[in-house]
């Protein structure tokens, strides 16, 4: 079969479309990356997508239109990839989509009930591609009492695991999140939570000191200094010590939460905020570890992916904090940092067609194996 594997992140930085061939299911699959593009996101729909992600501006009719509006977006996206490899997309035989997460509340928070909402109408991709759509892959865990989040251990499982050694695999996006995968082979043995931020607040404090949307190559960050009292502060989050299963996003680690973050360390040197909030990033990621990975897995080496894999002064300062451990990313290993989740995505299409289950319930806390997302048919014709 021929799929296609969309996400759309918390960093906002495009819609990641990966076209893959896939054969087989669960351990037995096999996926081969034909194509990967990314779509930028044009600045006014970022703009509605930042506005949508806050209580005080996330009206009812921006999210409504705004639902539809990514649809179109995410429709592109996968004419785009198919353009790229020459490969007709009538050919392709679904889309899985991962949707943009406008809010999550992995746990219950006082009148709010345990849930997740990511926007991207499934219809609107299904009938400008005239192929099935599976969408809305966090919502049945959360029904099971998972925090929706994290899911691609499933996919990475099936891609890395190894008997010969426990592997980490690090995703660096928006947000940071961490899989371990044990070289016993019993996928129950498998855990992954959200580390903290990744390149959220590193994204918004260059957009705000700098007008640039990210610190290319980490650039800016090996020019300044580590403030260490600001990194104390930071990392006295209660994140940080929160036990497992969590997980985490722009409400807690958002625009915000820099905003707050400038104004109280405003006297410090930009190129020093900068310094020090990547910094924040990989001492989270080396912090998690210790507290909750190494002690139940020794590992010998952790694999980057994501945004964050290209920025070589986060990789340094990673390194630098996880002695014993070899830092590499997915580029290094021959595989593609950035198309990781989008595959993910459809590695767990794959499984919900086949109508098998695709959480991690150690990942998640589910209360049990689910199928994932909604399925979306094809129409009976599409927009030439």
């Amino acid at each position: 079969m021929y799929a296609i594997g969309l996400m759309s992140g918390t960093s906002l930085d495009g819609v990641d479309a990966a076209l893959i061939r896939i054969e087989g299911r669960g351990t037995d699959t096999s996926v081969e990356l034909i194509a990967f593009t990314t779509t930028e996101i044009p600045a006014d729909i970022k703009s509605e997508i930042k506005r949508a992600v806050k209580p005080a501006t996330g009206t009812v009719d921006l999210i409504c239109s705004l639902n539809f509006k990514l649809g179109y977006l995410f429709a592109e996206a996968a004419k785009s990839v198919c353009r790229e490899a020459g490969f007709p997309i009538s050919k392709v035989d679904f889309i899985a989509s991962h949707g943009q997460t406008v809010w999550h509340i992995p746990k219950p928070d006082g009148t709010f009930a345990r849930s997740t909402l990511q926007i991207g109408e499934p219809a609107v991709i299904a009938y400008q591609t005239g192929v099935k759509v599976i969408s809305n892959f966090r919502t049945m865990d959360v029904a099971a009492g998972g925090e929706g989040a994290p899911l691609v251990p499933y996919s990475e499982f099936v891609l890395y695991y190894s008997p010969d050694e426990n592997v980490a695999l690090q995703n660096i996006g928006g947000i940071g999140n961490v899989s371990v995968i044990p070289s016993t082979g019993n996928i129950t043995d498998i855990f992954a939570f959200d580390t903290g931020p990744g390149n959220m607040i590193i994204d918004e404090a260059m957009q705000r000191l700098y007008g640039k949307p990210y610190d290319a190559d980490g650039a800016t960050a090996a020019a300044g200094t580590v403030n260490q009292k600001m990194l104390d502060q930071l990392m006295s989050h209660p994140y940080i010590s929160m036990p497992l299963p969590k997980s985490t996003g722009r409400e807690m680690f958002g625009e915000q939460f820099t905003v707050d973050l400038l104004g109280r360390w405003a006297a410090v040197a930009p190129a020093d905020i900068i310094a020090t909030v990547t910094a924040f990033t990989a001492a989270t990621i080396a912090e998690a570890y210790r507290r909750f990975v190494i002690p139940r897995y020794p590992i010998g080496r952790t694999i980057l992916g994501g945004g964050g894999a290209h920025n070589s002064t986060l990789r340094r300062m990673i390194a630098e904090r996880l002695p014993g451990v070899t830092v590499t990313t997915q580029d290094e290993i021959g595989l593609s940092s950035d198309a990781k989740e989008a595959i993910a995505f459809a590695i767990m299409g794959n499984e919900t067609l086949h109508g098998y289950p695709s959480n991690v319930c150690s990942a998640t806390g589910a209360s049990q194996p689910v199928i994932l997302g909604n399925i979306t048919p094809a129409p009976t014709r599409a927009e030439s």
